[in-house]
């Protein structure tokens, strides 16, 4: 391995400078190891002499997560170190071993490959997992607020691949944000992989439940209804309604759901329809073909969601005009894709406009209304599938105060904890 004397990033032996600064980049065995006066780990050695950690990558709730050579394998891997005080925490090392376990036991072509869990010399744990050269989705956005549809469309065929190997075994990730999808650059375009399975839910038979009735566990800007109700019946649906919010936020610039505190972003999601995107990214391009798409991935009732990851992948891909699946596109060059798209996608956006004349929904609401107004059929309260309900209040008053009670009964918990 070869080393930057300057940022101290580790490098194949075939590497001759370091991309970020131009540096020369010298033998690690040419060197020594730096340090780093307000972290004593950088420049020790942990898990028994085996692991050197150089520097310091990123701090997250969990632990922070370092830069490291294994000495047995002369190589550059990644490790995740628990905070101190989480470290303590019986439940939360159980999820940190979970993690491990869950990732080990899935194809790695889109997914993080954790390599061991190990005890550290001074008294936590640490994920060793292979280095990712590139960055989260979330820092992306923060710099580029948008993704172009091509460059969407690839990453999330490479994460519905490597979703749906998880989906398959039971296993819903539960906590899908852009924070927890990486991107590493090629040629071709990026090549994605899913970070953070400490947060799964394992739906398989006998498998041990870490999350107690009840508790809801993500982050709320991305979480389905069922998640936020913490209802015991969640499935892999949950993981499609998140990446359906993902898409929205990439294409648009803009969340499905958003407020300003997390029990209003969670009553916000269980009560309100996300803005077209079409209309929220009407300065990005966004065409209308996809308001259907995301109108039925953000579905409340997962039973009519979009079934799946790669369904949900397909349709927009489709949405954009192209041809084939989520399986295809996955392998397609970037640039490949952006040509697909600007042969099909206005051809489709034309027959859809044909089909759908902007405004057609409205000037069919306004003359339901005229003709309420002018004596015509008129909606009945006290109708029930065409039957004259029984005398006393009408049964909608049930319904509607049930709906309240249940509202309120969710605002409730979420306060509270």
């Amino acid at each position: 391995m070869k080393t930057c004397e300057a940022c101290h990033r580790l490098f194949p032996d075939d590497g001759g400078f370091c991309p970020v600064d131009g540096t020369a980049l010298v033998p690690t065995s040419a060197t020594q190891a730096p340090s780093d006066r307000t972290d004593k780990r950088v420049g020790a050695t942990f898990c028994a002499g085996r692991y050197q950690l150089w520097r310091r990558v990123a701090d997250g709730g969990m632990g922070r997560v370092y830069q490291a050579l294994d000495i047995r394998e002369n190589r550059g891997v990644a490790l995740k170190i628990l905070h101190s005080d989480v470290a303590q925490d019986g439940v939360q090392v159980e999820r940190f071993k979970r993690e491990f376990a869950c990732s080990a036991a899935l194809p790695h072509d889109h997914i993080v490959d954790v390599l061991a869990f190990e005890k550290t010399e001074d008294g936590s744990y640490a994920l060793i997992m292979e280095y990712l050269e590139g960055e989260e989705l979330r820092t992306l956005l923060k710099r580029e607020k948008v993704m172009r549809p091509e460059r969407l469309i690839r990453m999330m065929a490479q994460s519905a691949i490597g979703l749906q190997a998880a989906h398959d075994r039971k296993v819903v990730h539960r906590d899908l944000k852009p924070d927890n999808i990486f991107l590493c650059g090629s040629r071709e375009g990026d090549q994605t992989k899913i970070l953070d399975f400490g947060s799964v839910r394992d739906n398989s038979a006998g498998a041990k439940k870490l999350t107690v009735m009840g508790t809801t566990i993500g982050s709320p800007f991305y979480m389905s209804p069922e998640q936020a109700q913490a209802l015991p019946e969640l499935d892999h649906r949950a993981d499609v309604w998140s990446m359906a919010a993902i898409t929205y936020e990439c294409l648009t610039g803009v969340l499905p759901f958003s407020a300003t505190s997390g029990p209003a972003i969670l009553m916000a999601i269980l009560s309100n329809d996300p803005t077209p995107p079409s209309e929220a990214g009407k300065a990005h391009g966004v065409p209308p073909t996809l308001d259907p798409v995301i109108e039925e991935s953000l579905a409340k009732s997962a039973a009519i969601r979009t079934p799946s990851m790669g369904a949900l992948v397909d349709r927009i891909g489709h949405a954009y005009g192209l041809e084939g699946s989520h399986l295809d596109w996955a392998r397609t060059p970037q640039d490949e894709l952006a040509a697909r798209i600007a042969v099909g996608l206005p051809p489709l956006v034309e027959r859809y406009l044909a089909e759908h004349p902007p405004g057609a929904e409205h000037a069919a609401m306004d003359d339901a209304f005229r003709a309420g107004s002018e004596g015509g059929p008129r909606f009945n309260d006290d109708l029930i599938m065409g039957v004259p309900a029984a005398s006393g209040p009408p049964r909608w008053i049930f319904a509607a105060i049930a709906g309240v009670l249940v509202l309120g009964a969710v605002v409730g918990f979420l306060l509270l904890h």
